[in-house]
């Protein structure tokens, strides 16, 4: 059973999601807020945080964003995988709060179906980044990507390497890479920083938006 806390300053909305997921069978709402400053005195001053396995948080929120909340969790040393609910024009805030620490965005109106995997995505420890989730954010992305290296020239990237990028950005581990690609983990973990180092960043999720913001995938 994956334990889920919903945040949502929107009753409604809250309400709905936990209707959908008590459709599941192996996914359960047992904690919820209406901010982000709920989030974090509900964790920090509770036991709940050994209990809640994925936090599904709106990212627009009175008294503390959602964005405050992750940055807050990290603070807090709080390992929690969080997933960003999202708008269609909520593109800049959603690069912040990956950035942030938070392990990928859902639109609001997602299928059950999507929002399942999501969650069970996260909680496996993955990145849940999928370029084709909407063009309007994408398209965002590119444009407000923020550098952690400033690029001379457009990267030397293979086409083996984009194909990795195009698995990271999927959500892949190494591991799942590797047997995607028929390669030893060692090779695809070499590759992955080879990646990095040209892209001129420092993880993977940035990688990821690197790529998306130069159109390399």
């Amino acid at each position: 059973m994956i334990n889920v806390m919903l945040v949502d300053d929107q009753m409604l909305v809250r309400e709905g999601i936990k209707s959908l997921l008590a459709l599941t069978q192996d996914i359960k709402v047992v904690a919820e807020a209406s901010d982000g400053e709920q989030v974090l005195t509900i964790l920090r001053d509770s036991i709940e945080h050994q209990t809640v396995d994925v936090i599904l948080m709106d990212i627009s929120m009175p008294v503390k964003t959602g964005i405050e909340a992750v940055q807050g969790l990290q603070g807090a040393s709080i390992d929690i995988p969080v997933i960003m609910l999202t708008t269609f024009d909520d593109h800049q805030l959603v690069l912040q709060a990956i950035q942030s620490g938070a392990k990928g965005y859902l639109l609001k109106d997602v299928s059950l179906e999507t929002l399942v995997d999501g969650i069970k995505t996260v909680h496996q420890g993955k990145t849940l980044i999928q370029p084709a989730i909407t063009e309007r954010i994408i398209q965002g992305l590119k444009k407000h990507a923020v550098h952690d290296t400033p690029l001379q020239e457009t990267p030397d990237i293979s086409e083996k390497e984009k194909e990795v990028l195009r698995l990271m950005a999927s959500g892949y581990s190494n591991r799942e890479i590797s047997n995607a690609m028929h390669k030893s983990e060692g090779t695809v973990k070499n590759q992955v920083s080879a990646i990095l180092g040209k892209l001129g960043v420092r993880d993977r999720t940035r990688a990821v938006l690197k790529a998306i913001e130069i159109g390399m995938i």
